[in-house]
């Protein structure tokens, strides 16, 4: 026959029992924690960039990409229609001032020189006949004006006799008025001659001024023929490396067609492009920075270019450093072009995370832990972004890449 458990017992079975529950719960619950803390991802200070905020200056600048160029280029052109017959120097070669370079085909340019010059020649003949001509002409009609003074001379002195006659009785009054005709005649006729070779000196001598014109122009064109000719002897205008050269022997070239390139290596300049919405922070004169690695290299905006093509504004930086080690040509850099000045502003160091001023989120230490958090960047230069709001001085803030945490919202770092 059984018996009734008594309430003592089955108190203590339940507390048992109540007991190997909580126990369970909790190993549960610390099963739970320690892979929940296993999963967690965990990151070492030592390979985070760390950046703490604090309150500066901010000299803003505006962001560009930029290439080494060479300071000095100069491109040679052919300076006629032709083609290369001999090439003396290869890319890369060290030349000196007047150093041949290639030899271009000049047979038919020579053969009309000296047809310019044979028409130079006839030019200068005609010029001369005319010089002859017309000082003979001209001393004709000056002999001939010689006479007519001296019949005007004569004529008066006929009249004054007569007139003197005429008052002693001696002549007749008809005979003063006759001579007195012929006179005033040989007056008319003296005037007439004067003015036909006023007008003849002035014909002939704007047609010698034309002629002579005709031939200076001529003899210009010559001149720059002769220099041409001599161009096309290719030579190198300065010391410098040649870094181009078409090389082709035969090949045909078309007046201005490029032939070489000869460039100064020793000193560089960078070619910089920016989008042109941020055309209006450029200018020339303006503070620019130029970050080639570690290394920062100070310089002006010497120019920029007043039209924007294909969305981009270009410009010209000279390097205070042109000869620095690390300049080579071709070589791409991140330009910075300072615009303006903010005081008193928080800050962080700037990296890779920073793709101009907007929302961001950041992660921030947090004791052992980074916690992300939204934050409103603004103005930058290429050392310090501004901080607007979400951060607080004295706040870390990691500023290397975190990409690949960009899903996670807490991340666990160690010593």
């Amino acid at each position: 026959m059984d018996r009734e458990i008594s309430k003592d017992v089955r108190r203590k079975e339940a507390v048992r029992q109540w007991t190997k529950a909580g126990i369970g719960v909790i190993v549960a619950v610390a099963v739970i924690a320690g892979i929940l803390s296993l999963m967690q991802t965990t990151l070492k200070r030592k390979d985070l960039t760390l950046s703490k905020v604090d309150a500066g200056t901010i000299e803003v600048s505006a962001s560009a990409s930029g290439k080494v160029v060479p300071a000095f280029e100069e491109i040679i052109t052919s300076p006629i229609n032709s083609r290369i017959v001999e090439v003396y120097k290869k890319g890369g070669d060290l030349v000196d001032v007047g150093d041949p370079i290639l030899k271009l085909d000049l047979q038919t340019a020579e053969n009309d020189y000296n047809k310019l010059l044979d028409e130079q020649e006839m030019k200068r003949l005609q010029l001369e006949q005319l010089r002859l001509s017309t000082q003979s002409k001209l001393s004709e009609m000056e002999m001939k004006l010689k006479v007519s003074r001296m019949t005007l001379n004569r004529k008066e002195v006929e009249l004054r006799n007569e007139r003197y006659l005429d008052e002693l009785g001696a002549g007749t009054t008809d005979k003063v008025l006759q001579v007195e005709l012929d006179y005033n005649v040989s007056q008319l006729q003296l005037a007439e001659d004067e003015q036909k070779y006023g007008n003849e000196k002035a014909m002939t001598d704007a047609d010698l001024k034309v002629k002579e014109l005709e031939y200076s122009i001529f003899q210009k064109s010559l001149a720059e023929m002769k220099r041409t000719l001599n161009d096309a002897q290719v030579r190198s205008p300065r010391k410098a490396i040649l870094t181009y050269i078409n090389n082709e022997i035969g090949a045909q070239v078309v007046q201005g067609g490029r032939l070489a390139i000869v460039s100064d290596l020793t000193r560089f300049k960078i070619e910089g492009e920016i989008a042109d919405t941020y055309g209006d922070r450029i200018a020339a004169g303006s503070r620019a920075v130029v970050r080639i690695g570690n290394d920062r290299l100070n310089g002006v905006v010497s120019d920029v270019t007043p039209l924007s093509r294909n969305g981009v504004i270009s410009f010209t930086v000279q390097l205070e450093e042109d000869n620095h080690s690390r300049l080579r040509s071709g070589l791409r850099t991140d330009v910075y072009v300072m615009n303006a000045i903010k005081e008193d502003v928080m800050r962080i160091a700037n990296g890779t995370y920073y793709l101009g001023k907007g929302e961001y989120e950041l992660f921030v230490v947090d004791g052992d832990q980074l916690l992300k958090r939204k934050v409103i960047l603004g103005e930058s230069n290429f050392e310090f972004v501004e901080v607007v709001s979400g951060l607080e001085p004295g706040d870390e803030v990691v500023v290397s890449d975190m990409s690949e945490f960009k899903e996670k919202n807490k991340l666990k770092i160690k010593n």
